[in-house]
């Protein structure tokens, strides 16, 4: 299978005039953060980002690529104007040396920059680095920094930079220019720092003694060599679980057709594209596994809780035999040994996690085909996919975040393409087709299903009480088999009801409906403002409204499903 796995992403930020004395410490002891990395998280890949500037950024590239570790070079402006900072000639050649081994995406102005304002060194040529810093911030999982730990005043610079990534703030840039993400708490803060000292500053010695390491947070600083802070690991646990999941199941995910691209594309899709969709696929695919297992377990355990009531009623009022009472413990154990390995194997977290993701895949996905750009400042880009949920999804966020990382620069999404996704994620004109014909369809077969499992309950449950109406009226005058017949009926059927209540809770047909119902009506009005927009742009701006709700309610899905867990279900 083509590779879809999740990348650890470690960004760096560093000073540029280390001392030449200390760089051999320094090398090892990136090299040793690493190995140590690879060694903890052996399913994730890891991926530095890395401007290559002069000084750390290069020590730490270098000791990447001979890791073998992927390198990915954010340049903050056009090639030939970065190579301008470089004033010593070897250091331009080692630049240019790591540049062809790497992957590379060059920034956009910021917001008000020209490429005339940027030539000259000054305000505007730190706004670009600023840029640049918060780039390879908000795209990593985890932060780097060779940095002796004083704050600083330049902007973009090193100590900002490390700011930034733990307070959501670089100085002298407007707030909706940084990240709305102000108040989150979702492990995105993480920082290892390796102290070092500047040739610049020989006289300020670092905060820490050189090239002793440690862990800063919001929540303060730990020892470097006392390992990564609990809450931090669990995040990149999930992601490894991610990956050895589709790992585990390649050849299935590779065997199943795309539910996204279809032999109707205007044109090649791009690698990009392309390698975000096998993600998406991977994930998908996962989802309707693990969703096939809950299944299985919810359905079997309901079923051994009916048949534990019917042992304990044979028991209690038909045949005071000891096997009803085996029977009763071992239906009861097989249940719970059920749930025991959908819990240990996590069908139930895994199940919805991987929904989220492939999800949140899909809105992606759609928006790059059709050059839908998510302003940086929007609510709900990739970072704040999940952002007010449970904490315990923060990793779905962290496996979006290389979505964003490397373009198909030379991909032109045209009108084509445009239309494609539009026929493709909403439907064509006459309503077939996308998730409007899913969701359509979806909510029919729910309704369906819940009217037939609501009759059959009510059938149940008028069953039960006739046969206590029938016991009641006429009693004295029935035969012992009748008795014990209609004593059978009267505890098991009003149990059936109960047990199928129960069931349609687990499941929450309800709210589903509700959800499946909202979902169309969406599509729906997403379809008829189609029609009536005026310009490409308009239509553009209408996919971007309909992501950002289709990602809003998936999350409310998802903590829906949360709320109601497995664990025992039925057997209670």
């Amino acid at each position: 299978m083509t590779d879809a796995r999740v990348r650890l992403s470690i960004g760096v930020t560093a000073h540029r005039d280390l001392v030449p004395a200390e760089e051999p410490a320094l090398r090892a002891a990136v090299r040793a953060f690493l190995l140590d990395l690879r060694a903890r998280f052996p399913a994730l890949p890891l991926r530095v980002i890395s401007a290559l500037a002069e000084g750390g950024d290069q020590l730490v590239a270098e000791e990447a690529l001979a890791l073998g570790v992927e390198l990915v070079v954010p340049l903050p402006m056009a090639q030939a104007e970065y190579e301008r900072d470089f004033a010593d000639p070897a250091v331009l050649a080692r630049f240019r040396a790591l540049l062809a081994r790497a992957e590379v995406r060059t920034m956009p102005l910021a917001p008000g920059l020209t490429p005339e304002s940027i030539v000259a060194p000054g305000d505007a040529r730190s706004r670009q680095y600023a840029q640049m810093g918060m780039f390879v911030s908000s795209h990593c999982q985890l932060l780097l920094a060779l940095w002796d730990g004083h704050p600083g005043s330049a902007l973009g610079g090193t100590a900002q930079v490390v700011d930034f990534h733990i307070h959501d703030a670089m100085p002298d840039l407007p707030i909706e220019q940084v990240a709305p993400n102000l108040i989150a708490d979702d492990e995105s803060d993480l920082v290892f720092h390796v102290a070092c000292t500047r040739r610049s500053h020989p006289e300020r010695a670092p905060v820490q003694p050189p090239v002793s390491t440690r862990w800063l947070t919001q929540g303060g600083a730990s020892d470097g060599g006392a390992g990564m802070p609990e809450a931090y690991a669990k995040v990149f646990q999930q992601l490894a679980a991610f990956n050895e999941d589709a790992q585990r199941h390649a050849m299935d995910i590779a065997a199943a057709p795309s539910q996204l691209f279809s032999a109707s594309m205007p044109g090649t899709v791009p690698p990009r594209i392309a390698a975000m969709e096998r993600q998406f696929h991977a994930a998908d695919w996962l989802a309707v596994h693990f969703q096939r297992r809950v299944r299985m377990s919810l359905l079997a355990t309901h079923l051994i809780a009916v048949l534990m009531g019917l042992a304990f009623i044979l028991f209690s009022d038909v045949d005071a035999s000891r096997a009803w009472v085996a029977l009763f413990l071992g239906l009861f154990g097989v249940g719970l040994v059920l749930n025991k390995v959908g819990e240990r194997r996590e069908w139930q977290r895994k199940y919805l996690d991987y929904r989220g993701l492939a999800e949140g895949l899909r809105v992606h996905v759609y928006w790059r085909i059709a050059a839908v750009e998510v302003p940086a400042n929007s609510s709900m880009g990739y970072d704040s996919f999940l952002q007010r949920q449970d904490p315990d999804l923060s990793w779905i966020r962290h496996a979006m975040r290389g979505t964003s990382l490397l373009r198909d620069e030379s991909f032109v999404a045209d009108r084509a393409w445009l239309d494609w996704v539009v026929a493709q994620w909403i439907g064509d004109d006459a309503g077939r087709g996308g998730q409007l014909e899913y969701f359509r369809r979806g909510g029919s077969r729910r309704e369906h299903a819940y009217r037939s499992t609501t009759r059959l309950g009510d059938l149940a449950l008028f069953g039960g009480l006739l046969g206590a109406a029938l016991l009641l009226q006429g009693g004295a005058w029935m035969s012992e088999r009748v008795h014990q017949l209609l004593l059978l009926a009267m505890g098991l059927l009003p149990l059936i009801a109960g047990v199928r209540e129960a069931y349609s809770y687990k499941k929450a047909d309800r709210e589903l409906i509700k959800q499946f119902r909202f979902m169309a009506r969406l599509f729906e009005s997403c379809r008829a403002r189609m029609q009536r927009a005026r310009s490409d742009a308009e239509r553009r701006t209408l996919l971007l409204a309909l992501g950002r709700a289709c990602l809003e309610e998936h999350a409310e899905w998802i903590l829906l499903h949360r709320e109601r867990p497995l664990e025992n279900a039925g057997l209670g």
